[in-house]
């Protein structure tokens, strides 16, 4: 079982930079695939960000390459999203999910654990 607990999240002037947290329980952290999500409000969720186990390899929505940068320390059971340049358009509520495939999706469907979510607000 692994629980996730996101955390970052908050009010920002576009053009700001914030950075999320994901906290996992759970020993077997290390072995799994992350990602992050997003739903705006009337919106579908819609994926973001995935890493693999190891780190070593990424995945980016193309509404957020080059101005996101997700990245893990397994040592501390920890996954972050890194958001430079951001939008009002990246307002939403953003979610941790984990997967135990090892490596990072697309698909929500793929993911067998998730956050509560953290809501992230860019004003304009």
């Amino acid at each position: 079982q692994v629980q996730l607990v996101e955390s970052g999240g908050g009010l920002v002037q576009a053009g700001g930079s914030l950075t999320l947290s994901c906290a996992a329980s759970g020993r077997t952290f290390s072995r799994y695939g992350m990602g992050w999500f997003r739903q705006a409000p009337g919106k579908e969720r819609e994926f973001v960000a995935a890493i693999a186990w190891s780190g070593g390899g990424t995945d980016y929505s193309d509404s957020v390459k080059g101005r996101f940068t997700i990245s893990r320390d397994n040592a501390k059971n920890t996954v972050y999203l890194l958001m430079n340049s951001l939008k009002p358009e990246d307002t939403a509520v953003y979610y941790c999910a984990g997967s135990s495939r090892s490596y990072g999706s697309r698909n929500g469907m793929d993911y067998d654990y998730w956050g509560q979510g953290t809501q992230v607000t860019v004003s304009s």
